[in-house]
């Protein structure tokens, strides 16, 4: 928690008690369902809670913008988000079903009424507009633009694909045929651990 109240320092007393919470509800449905990494579930916070707030320290989502989170597994980094972004509707989509309920349960025990899960393969939502997609690793970058340019609404407040990635992106990004906007995490949060980790927006 302390790097969090370090980058973001305007937390209201309910978001704080949210994130707060996080670490004790994930360990527990940890135990029973595997859904992050056993050796991150002590850097909880840094490598998922923080890792999924980089989009913010970018990007902001406005009332009444919907977000989807492509893959969203246990929940990052919609949940941290739809934490920070309480008036922002949130539609987190998995093909995972059981994770999906570790997100219901979580967002039910902190109050979180902005999130929506979809137990579905993103190409087949029909029936959904967004203004922004967001992805943590979870698919090429081609791929994932693929996916979520049929999703989008026009509108002035269009945000397009933004997604977390690691490693050498030279090859995928070339491959995408997309142009995408770049962030190094690491000068966003200056924590060894960030060291090749990015943000990438495509429109």
């Amino acid at each position: 928690m302390d790097k969090l109240v370090r980058y973001f320092t305007d937390f209201s007393p309910k978001q704080l008690e949210q994130f707060q919470a996080l670490d004790g509800l994930y360990r527990s449905w940890n135990e029973q369902i595997n859904v992050i990494s056993r050796k991150d579930v002590d850097h909880f916070y840094d490598h998922h809670v923080l890792h999924s707030l980089a989009i913010a320290a970018v990007f902001e989502f406005q009332a009444g913008d919907t977000v989807l989170d492509l893959g969203t597994g246990g929940g990052f980094p919609g949940v941290p988000l739809a934490i920070l972004f309480p008036d922002t509707r949130f539609v987190l989509v998995d093909s995972i079903n059981k994770k999906l309920n570790v997100i219901r349960a979580v967002s039910e025990s902190i109050g979180l009424s902005n999130i929506q899960t979809r137990h579905v393969r993103v190409e087949e939502i029909k029936d959904l507009k967004v203004d922004a997609v967001v992805s943590r690793a979870v698919a090429p970058l081609g791929k994932l633009w693929g996916w979520s340019k049929p999703l989008f609404r026009k509108s002035d407040r269009y945000q397009g694909l933004i997604c977390l990635k690691g490693g050498d992106l030279t090859q995928e990004i070339h491959e995408s045929g997309c142009r995408p906007k770049v962030w190094e995490v690491e000068s966003l949060f200056p924590d060894p651990y960030f060291h090749e980790k990015y943000l990438l927006q495509v429109r």
